[in-house]
């Protein structure tokens, strides 16, 4: 039996566009057990998946063996983890003299793309197909999974009762971004103007939302309110797993580069991917993904992706997303 840690924290979207190692992992090493080292936020929507045996947090590392690591993170966080592990394979990246470094040649490609952004700018690998080479792993457009479980499932139906849900043209939107990334999300007059023409075309349209989006949205559906405009909204406080369970239901979904936009990839939904100011080639869509990308993307991406501005989330118009529709 061979014994196999992977460590990725990160962002939860990356979490979820990582778990196609596993498969990959699984077929080198079918007798192995392996244990995913993430933060406790990101535990759930790992849940039930069965080639992981073991899910815990960085907290909870002191010391201990492994046969194999794969570490898919550069941050601190994750470099320190490295350091506390003893394995005789280490595949990824670690920290020396304070900065990130690769554990193998395989790795080097993913690293240099986070530091130099003419290679960033240049670069058509997606995100697994680099992840692959850090690990040394062959390539086969391995999919991502997520696992809802009875619960889960017991939720978004009871969604759809409560609310009386005709899935036959049910939409799924969701336009929100982290803050690190404010250019990620679509102007509020053009999400607007798509869900009155969504509507106007006979679609019901599935709101998705989180905390921090909860203010836009009351001044979103207020609006649409005054325009005789009725939608349905997803719970801000959902967890990840009933979030999820709701995006299972639209036959479509229209998202951001984003979390949502891995779950529904995950889920197997015909995904519309706006993108503003990430790369689209690093984003794998498998057969699911139809991408719309703003004609001033390489005007922002990748120096000035950071930074808020009106003219670019403005950058692709309703008609745009509709005839995708």
């Amino acid at each position: 039996m061979v014994n196999i840690t992977i460590i990725k924290l990160g962002a939860k979207g990356d979490v979820v566009r990582t778990l196609p190692v596993l498969k990959a992992i699984k077929n080198k090493y079918p007798e192995s057990t392996i244990t995913w080292i993430t933060k406790e936020n990101s535990i759930p929507i790992l849940i039930g998946n069965k080639d992981i045996d073991n899910l815990i947090s960085p907290h909870e590392i002191t010391n201990f063996q492994t046969d194999i690591m794969y570490n898919f993170d550069m941050d601190e966080e994750a470099t320190s983890i490295v350091s506390k592990i003893q394995s005789s394979k280490k595949y990824g990246f670690y920290s020396s003299g304070g900065y990130p470094a690769a554990l193998n040649i395989g790795a080097e490609y993913y690293l240099n793309t986070l530091f130099d952004d003419s290679l960033k700018k240049e670069n058509k690998k997606t995100y697994q197909e680099m992840i692959f080479e850090a690990a040394e792993l062959p390539y086969h457009k391995e999919e991502p999974d997520i696992f809802l479980s009875e619960k889960d499932l017991g939720y978004s139906n009871e969604f759809i009762k409560s609310n009386n849900i005709n899935l036959d043209n049910l939409i799924g939107i969701h336009l929100g971004a982290s803050s690190r990334w404010p250019s990620k999300t679509w102007a509020e007059n053009k999400v607007k103007e798509f869900i009155i023409k969504a509507k106007q075309r006979g679609y019901d349209i599935l709101l998705f939302g989180g905390p921090d989006e909860k203010d836009r949205h009351e001044k979103l559906t207020s609006e649409l309110k005054k325009e005789n405009v009725s939608i349905f909204q997803n719970n801000p406080n959902n967890t990840d797993k009933e979030f999820a369970a709701l995006v299972n239901i639209c036959k479509k979904m229209v998202c951001s580069d984003s979390f949502s936009l891995h779950v529904s990839i995950a889920l197997k939904k015909p995904t519309i991917g706006l993108f503003f100011c990430t790369s689209p080639y690093e984003v794998e869509g498998y057969s699911y993904l139809d991408k719309i990308i703003s004609p001033v993307l390489y005007s922002f991406f990748p120096e000035k992706m950071d930074q808020y501005d009106e003219g670019l989330v403005n950058s692709i118009s309703a008609d745009e997303v509709i005839n995708k529709l």
